[in-house]
């Protein structure tokens, strides 16, 4: 039972709780306010939803720590974690109650979010702060999560770009032999870059033209400035992926390469150290991406990621009419509901979907005319050329679908 009674300038509400200790909520400016809030007390008790008011009177800091050592994640999802807590999530709500973190406030604070950080970062900072109070209202914390059903994504995010045959070979061919290699492995197999930065000797079989993403070391990871092999990205991400010929042939040439230095992973740095990725993207990556005068390069497809290499090889499969359930297959994802399950992918599907990559990357190859015309500044060479230097000169316009050669 629940009931008022006066305190002070104003009125409280008193209440037994489910354990029989004796309980209060100050703060009520008139009596009728007091007696509904009474009436919504009682018929919590009888349905059994009451949530005790002082519960939610723990900071989210205190309830992070709390809910760290419960929660178990990767040591890449731990490291993303502690990095959104740290810099977004603890900075605007660290101090604040958790029964006092309100819709409103998140609303205005992911509009604040948006000002500085990509639409994917936000989503990520808010869907963590969404399983922390979603965890807080199971644990009786709180009785609702503010974040329930609010919309994050507003759709006005650009498409990733995607790139041809032909520009994936230009980009490979600015390359130096062994980025090369990792370029067109990317663009013709859609490995993610900690799955081809952490790929070694001993999981490709060239004899069987297949890579084989190891569930347990499959993948190189950055944590806290450290390189460390790992598991892939999700339990579907340890998988098999077959190889075109010509593909095979380039992994061939390049592990004879290799095997003068004895060297255990496919793809290193110039040293024979692990890739980083920061490295390769600040030394290699943008230089090709966005034109560089001192090797008589002009722009080719400008914003293009590594990562829109695993978005190319998706638009390729699609383009090929491969099947769903080997377009999932290839890239490591887990196909949902009753088609993932009555689907499966057979040595027919595979040859085929071989055969498309060989012929696409057959039709890729770039005239001698369009590399003085297009491709560079000033009619400079640009095969192989960023592992030496070159002199600067004029700039032409960035290369475009509308300069592709004839195939």
């Amino acid at each position: 039972m629940a009931w008022v009674e006066k305190h002070g300038p104003g009125w409280r509400v008193r209440y037994r709780t489910p354990d029989g200790a004796l309980a209060s909520e100050t703060g009520f400016t008139d009596r009728d306010t007091a007696r509904d809030r009474a009436r919504d007390i009682e018929s919590d008790l009888r349905r059994g939803t009451f949530i005790d008011p002082t519960l939610g009177g723990l900071p989210l800091r205190e309830w992070v720590e709390t809910w760290n050592e419960a929660h178990d994640v990767s040591p890449t999802t731990r490291a993303k974690y502690d990095s959104h807590l740290r810099n977004h999530v603890l900075p605007k709500f660290g101090d604040t109650p958790l029964k006092e973190i309100s819709r409103m406030t998140v609303k205005g604070w992911i509009k604040t979010l948006r000002r500085s950080l990509a639409e994917r970062t936000v989503e990520d900072v808010v869907t963590l702060l969404s399983m922390l109070l979603g965890d807080a209202v199971d644990e009786g914390l709180i009785g609702a999560n503010p974040c329930r059903r609010l919309r994050i994504d507003t759709g006005d995010h650009d498409e990733r770009p995607h790139a041809s045959p032909w520009q994936v070979r230009t980009i490979a061919q600015r390359c130096c032999p062994a980025m090369a290699v990792l370029v067109v492995t990317a663009a013709y197999t859609g490995l993610r870059w900690g799955e081809l930065a952490g790929l070694r000797w001993h999981h490709v079989d060239l004899t069987r033209s297949t890579i084989t993403i190891d569930p347990t070391d499959g993948a190189l990871h950055e944590i806290g400035g450290r390189l460390q092999l790992g598991p892939p990205k999700t339990k579907a991400s340890a998988r098999t992926v077959h190889l075109p010929p010509f593909l095979v042939d380039q992994l061939t040439a390049h592990r004879a390469e290799q095997n003068e230095r004895h060297q255990e992973h496919v793809f290193t740095g110039l040293d024979g150290g692990l890739l980083r990725r920061t490295n390769f993207r600040r030394r290699t990556w943008l230089p090709i991406i966005g034109g560089d005068t001192r090797h008589g390069w002009a722009p080719i497809l400008p914003g293009l990621h590594f990562h829109d290499l695993r978005h190319t090889h998706k638009t390729w499969l699609i383009e090929d009419g491969v099947p769903e359930v080997l377009q999932h297959r290839r890239l490591g994802h887990r196909m949902p509901g009753i088609r993932g399950t009555y689907s499966h992918v057979t040595h027919v599907m595979v040859d085929a979907m071989l055969d498309g990559l060989q012929r696409r990357w057959e039709r890729s190859v770039v005239t001698s005319t369009l590399e003085q015309g297009v491709t560079t500044y000033g009619g400079v060479d640009h095969t192989k050329i960023v592992c030496s230097q070159s002199a600067p000169t004029t700039a032409k316009k960035p290369i475009s679908e509308d300069h592709r050669p004839a195939v």
